[in-house]
Protein backbone atom coordinates (compact mmCIF):
# COMPACT_ATOMS: atom_id res chain seq x y z
CA UNK A 1 0.00 0.00 0.00
CA UNK A 2 1.19 3.62 -0.63
CA UNK A 3 -1.58 5.29 1.79
CA UNK A 4 -1.44 5.15 5.66
CA UNK A 5 -3.87 6.29 7.94
CA UNK A 6 -3.75 8.64 10.71
CA UNK A 7 -4.29 6.05 13.86
CA UNK A 8 -1.76 4.00 12.20
CA UNK A 9 0.92 6.38 11.79
CA UNK A 10 0.82 7.44 15.41
CA UNK A 11 1.56 4.12 16.20
CA UNK A 12 4.52 3.59 14.48
CA UNK A 13 5.49 7.13 14.49
CA UNK A 14 8.42 6.32 16.21
CA UNK A 15 9.77 3.96 13.31
CA UNK A 16 9.34 6.49 10.68
CA UNK A 17 10.99 8.96 8.57
CA UNK A 18 8.28 12.10 8.53
CA UNK A 19 8.70 14.61 5.67
CA UNK A 20 6.39 17.66 5.71
CA UNK A 21 5.68 18.48 2.26
CA UNK A 22 3.52 21.96 2.72
CA UNK A 23 4.77 24.44 0.49
CA UNK A 24 5.52 27.17 2.92
CA UNK A 25 8.36 26.76 5.22
CA UNK A 26 6.52 29.08 7.39
CA UNK A 27 3.93 26.87 8.09
CA UNK A 28 6.59 24.01 9.28
CA UNK A 29 8.27 26.74 11.44
CA UNK A 30 5.00 27.36 12.95
CA UNK A 31 3.82 24.06 14.13
CA UNK A 32 4.65 20.89 12.54
CA UNK A 33 4.39 16.77 13.60
CA UNK A 34 6.90 15.31 15.55
CA UNK A 35 9.87 13.98 14.02
CA UNK A 36 9.16 15.88 10.44
CA UNK A 37 11.63 17.38 8.39
CA UNK A 38 10.33 19.82 5.44
CA UNK A 39 11.06 18.76 2.31
CA UNK A 40 10.57 22.38 0.25
CA UNK A 41 9.04 22.05 -2.78
CA UNK A 42 11.09 25.06 -4.86
CA UNK A 43 14.47 23.80 -3.38
CA UNK A 44 14.40 20.32 -2.63
CA UNK A 45 11.42 18.80 -5.02
CA UNK A 46 12.48 20.97 -7.74
CA UNK A 47 14.65 23.49 -9.42
CA UNK A 48 12.20 26.61 -8.77
CA UNK A 49 14.15 28.14 -6.61
CA UNK A 50 17.65 28.20 -8.86
CA UNK A 51 18.73 31.15 -10.61
CA UNK A 52 17.73 31.08 -13.96
CA UNK A 53 15.20 28.75 -14.00
CA UNK A 54 13.18 29.53 -17.08
CA UNK A 55 9.65 27.81 -16.99
CA UNK A 56 9.61 27.38 -20.89
CA UNK A 57 12.32 25.12 -20.18
CA UNK A 58 11.02 22.51 -17.96
CA UNK A 59 7.72 24.23 -16.84
CA UNK A 60 7.33 25.69 -12.69
CA UNK A 61 8.65 23.10 -11.30
CA UNK A 62 11.43 21.12 -13.06
CA UNK A 63 12.55 17.27 -11.59
CA UNK A 64 16.11 18.40 -9.58
CA UNK A 65 19.21 15.94 -10.90
CA UNK A 66 18.96 12.50 -9.76
CA UNK A 67 22.54 13.17 -7.95
CA UNK A 68 20.97 16.22 -6.47
CA UNK A 69 17.80 14.75 -5.24
CA UNK A 70 19.85 11.70 -3.92
CA UNK A 71 22.25 13.75 -1.92
CA UNK A 72 19.23 15.50 -0.66
CA UNK A 73 17.73 12.14 0.19
CA UNK A 74 20.77 11.09 2.22
CA UNK A 75 20.81 14.26 3.91
CA UNK A 76 17.58 13.69 5.24
CA UNK A 77 18.81 10.33 6.99
CA UNK A 78 17.12 8.27 4.17
CA UNK A 79 18.66 4.92 3.35
CA UNK A 80 17.35 2.42 1.21
CA UNK A 81 15.79 0.36 4.48
CA UNK A 82 14.20 3.65 5.74
CA UNK A 83 10.37 3.74 6.64
CA UNK A 84 9.15 7.06 5.11
CA UNK A 85 5.83 8.63 5.81
CA UNK A 86 5.39 11.95 3.78
CA UNK A 87 1.86 14.25 4.62
CA UNK A 88 0.83 17.97 3.42
CA UNK A 89 -2.31 19.73 4.56
CA UNK A 90 -4.07 19.43 1.13
CA UNK A 91 -5.06 15.28 0.61
CA UNK A 92 -1.65 14.68 -0.74
CA UNK A 93 -1.85 17.61 -3.85
CA UNK A 94 0.29 20.14 -2.25
CA UNK A 95 3.35 17.91 -2.52
CA UNK A 96 3.10 15.13 -0.56
CA UNK A 97 2.34 13.21 -3.92
CA UNK A 98 5.24 14.78 -5.72
CA UNK A 99 7.34 13.39 -3.48
CA UNK A 100 5.90 10.37 -3.00
CA UNK A 101 6.49 9.76 -6.94
CA UNK A 102 9.96 11.20 -6.79
CA UNK A 103 11.09 8.42 -3.41
CA UNK A 104 9.43 5.79 -5.58
CA UNK A 105 11.24 6.83 -8.87
CA UNK A 106 14.66 6.25 -7.28
CA UNK A 107 13.62 2.72 -5.87
CA UNK A 108 12.39 3.38 -2.56
CA UNK A 109 9.45 0.79 -1.37
CA UNK A 110 8.77 1.93 2.26
CA UNK A 111 7.20 4.90 1.74
CA UNK A 112 3.46 6.11 2.16
CA UNK A 113 1.35 9.31 1.83
CA UNK A 114 -0.61 10.02 5.52
CA UNK A 115 -4.42 9.92 4.06
CA UNK A 116 -6.11 12.94 4.58
CA UNK A 117 -2.85 14.67 5.54
CA UNK A 118 -2.09 16.72 8.35
CA UNK A 119 -6.18 17.73 9.00
CA UNK A 120 -6.15 14.13 9.73
CA UNK A 121 -3.64 13.75 12.01
CA UNK A 122 -4.54 16.62 14.38
CA UNK A 123 -7.74 14.83 14.31
CA UNK A 124 -6.39 11.70 15.56
CA UNK A 125 -5.18 13.62 18.46
CA UNK A 126 -1.30 13.89 16.98
CA UNK A 127 0.44 17.00 18.20
CA UNK A 128 2.15 19.87 16.82
CA UNK A 129 5.75 20.85 17.74
CA UNK A 130 8.48 23.54 17.00
CA UNK A 131 11.33 21.76 17.84
CA UNK A 132 13.69 20.33 14.93
CA UNK A 133 14.08 16.97 14.47
CA UNK A 134 17.49 15.12 15.07
CA UNK A 135 18.49 13.97 11.57
CA UNK A 136 21.93 12.02 11.05
CA UNK A 137 22.68 12.68 7.76
CA UNK A 138 23.70 9.67 4.87
CA UNK A 139 25.53 9.53 1.99
CA UNK A 140 23.55 10.40 -1.16
CA UNK A 141 21.22 7.35 -2.01
CA UNK A 142 22.44 4.60 -4.26
CA UNK A 143 20.44 5.29 -7.62
CA UNK A 144 21.53 4.99 -11.10
CA UNK A 145 18.33 5.85 -12.86
CA UNK A 146 14.61 7.57 -12.44
CA UNK A 147 12.95 4.05 -12.10
CA UNK A 148 9.33 5.68 -13.30
CA UNK A 149 8.63 7.02 -16.44
CA UNK A 150 8.49 10.24 -17.93
CA UNK A 151 7.49 12.23 -21.33
CA UNK A 152 9.18 15.98 -22.23
CA UNK A 153 7.36 18.02 -24.66
CA UNK A 154 8.38 16.44 -27.94
CA UNK A 155 6.76 12.77 -27.13
CA UNK A 156 3.71 14.87 -25.94
CA UNK A 157 3.34 16.39 -29.42
CA UNK A 158 3.42 12.73 -30.77
CA UNK A 159 1.47 11.09 -28.24
CA UNK A 160 -1.63 13.23 -28.37
CA UNK A 161 -1.96 12.65 -31.99
CA UNK A 162 -1.88 8.52 -31.48
CA UNK A 163 -5.45 7.05 -30.30
CA UNK A 164 -3.55 3.92 -28.89
CA UNK A 165 -2.10 6.64 -26.30
CA UNK A 166 -3.53 8.84 -24.20
CA UNK A 167 -3.14 12.36 -22.55
CA UNK A 168 -4.99 13.52 -19.11
CA UNK A 169 -4.48 16.86 -17.75
CA UNK A 170 -5.54 16.95 -14.12
CA UNK A 171 -6.24 20.60 -13.87
CA UNK A 172 -9.48 22.34 -12.98
CA UNK A 173 -12.13 22.06 -15.76
CA UNK A 174 -12.14 26.00 -15.56
CA UNK A 175 -8.25 25.72 -16.02
CA UNK A 176 -8.43 23.10 -19.26
CA UNK A 177 -11.56 25.12 -20.77
CA UNK A 178 -9.41 28.24 -20.48
CA UNK A 179 -11.80 29.77 -18.65
CA UNK A 180 -9.30 30.99 -16.02
CA UNK A 181 -5.24 30.69 -15.61
CA UNK A 182 -4.16 31.96 -12.35
CA UNK A 183 -0.48 30.86 -12.97
CA UNK A 184 0.48 30.67 -16.39
CA UNK A 185 0.74 33.22 -19.73
CA UNK A 186 -1.86 31.12 -21.42
CA UNK A 187 -5.28 29.97 -20.74
CA UNK A 188 -6.42 26.40 -22.22
CA UNK A 189 -5.15 22.70 -22.54
CA UNK A 190 -2.93 20.62 -25.13
CA UNK A 191 -4.77 19.46 -27.92
CA UNK A 192 -6.52 16.05 -27.61
CA UNK A 193 -5.91 15.92 -23.77
CA UNK A 194 -8.47 14.36 -21.45
CA UNK A 195 -9.60 16.29 -18.18
CA UNK A 196 -10.41 14.50 -14.89
CA UNK A 197 -9.16 17.14 -11.82
CA UNK A 198 -7.23 15.64 -9.58
CA UNK A 199 -9.51 16.02 -6.51
CA UNK A 200 -11.65 13.67 -7.76
CA UNK A 201 -9.66 11.42 -6.49
CA UNK A 202 -10.56 12.01 -2.48
CA UNK A 203 -13.92 11.57 -0.99
CA UNK A 204 -15.88 14.00 0.81
CA UNK A 205 -13.76 13.55 4.17
CA UNK A 206 -10.24 14.48 2.12
CA UNK A 207 -8.86 11.00 1.97
CA UNK A 208 -8.47 9.04 -1.15
CA UNK A 209 -11.10 7.16 -2.08
CA UNK A 210 -11.16 3.32 -2.21
CA UNK A 211 -8.82 1.62 -4.65
CA UNK A 212 -12.76 0.12 -5.99
CA UNK A 213 -14.22 3.64 -6.72
CA UNK A 214 -11.04 5.33 -8.26
CA UNK A 215 -10.98 2.32 -10.50
CA UNK A 216 -14.24 2.92 -11.23
CA UNK A 217 -13.13 6.55 -12.19
CA UNK A 218 -10.08 6.35 -14.45
CA UNK A 219 -11.65 2.80 -16.20
CA UNK A 220 -13.87 4.98 -18.16
CA UNK A 221 -11.31 6.74 -19.03
CA UNK A 222 -8.69 4.74 -19.80
CA UNK A 223 -11.55 2.98 -21.79
CA UNK A 224 -9.06 -0.29 -22.56
CA UNK A 225 -5.80 1.88 -23.47
CA UNK A 226 -3.58 0.31 -20.60
CA UNK A 227 -1.93 2.59 -18.43
CA UNK A 228 1.56 2.27 -19.75
CA UNK A 229 0.29 4.40 -22.52
CA UNK A 230 -1.13 6.86 -20.47
CA UNK A 231 1.02 10.35 -19.77
CA UNK A 232 -0.09 12.57 -16.92
CA UNK A 233 -0.03 16.14 -16.47
CA UNK A 234 -1.23 19.43 -14.52
CA UNK A 235 0.51 23.37 -14.53
CA UNK A 236 3.88 21.86 -13.61
CA UNK A 237 3.85 18.62 -12.63
CA UNK A 238 2.68 18.34 -9.31
CA UNK A 239 -0.80 17.56 -8.41
CA UNK A 240 -0.38 15.35 -11.99
CA UNK A 241 1.77 12.96 -9.47
CA UNK A 242 -1.46 12.75 -7.02
CA UNK A 243 -3.36 11.21 -10.04
CA UNK A 244 -0.44 9.23 -10.38
CA UNK A 245 -0.39 8.03 -6.88
CA UNK A 246 -4.58 7.48 -6.97
CA UNK A 247 -4.03 4.83 -10.40
CA UNK A 248 -1.53 2.74 -7.96
CA UNK A 249 -4.62 2.69 -5.74
CA UNK A 250 -6.64 1.89 -8.11
CA UNK A 251 -3.71 -1.03 -8.97
CA UNK A 252 -3.10 0.79 -12.62
CA UNK A 253 0.71 1.92 -12.54
CA UNK A 254 2.32 2.81 -15.12
CA UNK A 255 1.86 5.61 -16.12
CA UNK A 256 4.01 8.54 -17.13
CA UNK A 257 4.61 12.12 -15.89
CA UNK A 258 4.76 14.89 -18.16
CA UNK A 259 6.98 17.22 -15.71
CA UNK A 260 7.18 20.42 -17.81
CA UNK A 261 3.21 20.35 -17.46
CA UNK A 262 0.96 22.89 -19.34
CA UNK A 263 3.51 25.77 -17.43
CA UNK A 264 6.16 24.27 -19.99
CA UNK A 265 3.72 23.58 -23.27
CA UNK A 266 2.10 26.98 -22.87
CA UNK A 267 5.43 28.33 -22.91
CA UNK A 268 7.57 26.76 -25.07
CA UNK A 269 8.82 27.97 -28.22
CA UNK A 270 5.89 30.17 -28.51
CA UNK A 271 7.51 32.86 -30.99
CA UNK A 272 9.28 30.40 -33.10
CA UNK A 273 7.28 27.54 -33.33
CA UNK A 274 4.08 27.85 -30.86
CA UNK A 275 2.99 24.62 -29.83
CA UNK A 276 -1.05 24.44 -30.24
Amino acid sequence: MNLISASDLRSQLASVRLLDARPDSTDYAAGHLPGALHADLNRQLSTASDPGHDPARGGRHPLPSLPRFAAQVGAWGIGPATRIVLYDANGGGNAAARLWWMLRALGHEEVRVLDGGLPKALGAGMPLTSDLAPVTTLGPYPVARWQFPTVDAEEVETLRKDPGRKLLDVRSQERWRGESEPFDPVAGHIPGSLNLPWNENLGPDGCFKSPEALRALYGPLLDGTPPERLAVHCGSGVTACHTLLALDVAGLPGAALYVGSWSEWCRSDRDRDPRP
